[in-house]
């Protein structure tokens, strides 16, 4: 590729922010749209995890597909298809005529985003090829993650009190066309030198497995868990678990490299990812939920309540990732565990006479936690690795958030479904919110269980044999930095 000059390399990345802003929007977009769907498509529980979950689950199982694709077919390209299906989908989506053809059409939605994330950062890190300034692009790329996160419900709210919920996909097209202009202006070709072979079989088996338990926790609250279709949709989870197991393990380039879990910082980065991720998209569902159902707040006022979650990932993910690089990743992952667990414990009993000013405050203490969560567990997923697996190993660690994100929404979902007890959710949200609480709770303990094991001597040592066993023969891949 040509020498880039510096203005040209900042336009480059301003445009991947655009597609990364565009994407983030759309998520916290949806929560705050979620009362406003539920009230013109008449929409139950279960429609609404499933208008949230549709996306993030087809995001999840495309991500490591996306990424690949754009090495061997070219980043540019495949960015740019990205960018027409998300934007196609935002068109579709905002003329769906009933609930079943919103979520399909969150899944086209879905197609497109996988393309734009891990291929964007491939641009980046191609463009960007000194320490010093891809450290400063990665930053701006980060920052961009909390700025659509506070963005998003204030538009959001903004949108639905003027045109209505189906204005939060119109605002997608203006920015979907202006970056597919950008990026055919801008944006040079790129690949890499020797792409990863595809692996259809295991794309396969990964979009089933996730699909076929998404379904089971969400439906089985009012199917029966011990129905005979939850037990044959949990039946073909379990199929599809040990058929993956078995198929990566005998291709030479798996879609998913089975030896990274034997070391415990990157097992445990996958599993403090799913949890942080869980934690966070189940908490914004249940605040979406509780803002509007049991404060009665418009969809602008429950957006602009919303703000504080947006602090953690704008201020304290810069401070996080300076904490890793001096300390190490333990302080931020326990400190991450106890914030979120603290901001969960405070609303176990939240109703509408609840001060706001505290409603606020657990808000900012887990959204802090989340703001510290994010660099360490890709720390931990590269530490140790070696350099040639180190973009692999980050890739499966931002799926991990994706599937935690799903899980969390279906998860928190299904208990307050199974609490409600046939109760609306206007009716019965106070009452059944505590054990929902208490799952989002149980997650952050987690990651001070899981951190605090991620950082020992022990789990150091797992990840150092697995370099060894990688290493070729004459021992000239390094391990990646954190």
């Amino acid at each position: 590729m040509p020498e880039v000059t510096h203005p040209r390399k900042l336009t480059i990345l301003a445009i991947c922010c655009l597609a990364l802003l565009m994407v983030g929007m759309d998520t916290s977009i949806v929560n705050v749209a979620l009362t406003s769907i539920r009230t013109d498509l008449h929409a139950s529980v279960s429609g609404l995890q499933w208008t949230v979950d549709a996306y993030t689950m087809v995001l999840a199982t495309l991500l490591l597909l996306a990424g690949s694709t754009g090495d061997r077919l070219g980043r540019r390209r495949v960015f740019l298809a990205g960018l027409v299906v998300f934007t196609s989908g935002s068109l579709l989506c905002s003329v769906a005529p009933g609930l079943g053809w919103l979520i399909v059409f969150r899944m086209v939605q879905a197609v497109g985003g996988s393309m734009l994330n891990p291929v964007a950062m491939g641009i980046i890190t191609n463009v960007f090829t000194e320490t010093k300034e891809r450290a400063f692009a990665i930053g701006v790329w980060g920052a961009t993650v909390g700025v659509s996160i506070g963005l998003g419900p204030v538009v959001g709210g903004l949108l639905i009190e003027s045109v209505g919920w189906r204005g939060i996909f119109w605002i997608n097209i203006p920015i979907g066309l202006a970056a597919i202009v950008l990026v055919t202006l801008f944006v040079p070709e790129s690949k890499a030198e020797r792409a990863r072979r595809p692996d259809p079989l295991g794309q396969v088996l990964v979009i089933l497995l996730l699909a076929s338990l998404t379904w089971a926790i969400i439906e089985a609250p009012r199917l029966g868990w011990s129905s005979v279709r939850t037990l044959l949709v949990l039946a073909v989870t379990v199929a599809a678990l040990v058929a993956l197991l078995g198929w990566e393990k005998r291709r030479e380039e798996p879609l998913i490299e089975l030896r990274f879990f034997r070391s415990v910082p990157f097992s445990s980065a996958t599993v403090m990812a799913v949890c942080a991720f869980g934690n966070y998209a189940g908490f914004l569902f249940l605040n979406t939920l509780y803002l509007q159902q049991v404060r009665d707040y418009s969809a602008l006022e429950a957006g602009v309540a919303t703000l504080p979650l947006a602090v953690g990932s704008l201020f304290f993910a810069p401070l996080s990732g300076r904490i890793v690089g001096t300390r190490g990743p333990r302080i931020p992952l326990v400190g991450a565990g106890v914030l979120m667990t603290l901001g969960a414990v405070m609303l176990l009993h939240a109703d509408r006479g609840t001060p706001l000013t505290y409603v606020l405050a657990s808000y900012l203490l887990f959204s802090i936690g989340f703001g510290l969560v994010n660099t360490p567990i890709t720390n931990s997923a590269v530490a140790g690795m070696p350099r040639s697996r180190a973009g692999l190993a980050s890739a499966f660690a931002t799926t991990s958030r994706q599937i935690g994100a799903t899980l969390g929404v279906a998860v928190v979902g299904s208990v307050l479904n199974s609490s409600l007890g046939g109760r609306t959710v206007h009716e019965g949200f106070a009452s059944a919110e505590t054990a929902c609480w208490w799952v989002v709770a149980g997650c952050g303990a987690a990651i001070v269980v899981i951190g605090l094991m991620a950082t020992s001597g022990w789990a150091k040592q797992t990840a150092e044999r697995v370099l060894t066993e990688d290493l070729p023969p004459m021992g000239h891949i390094q391990p990646a930095k954190p």
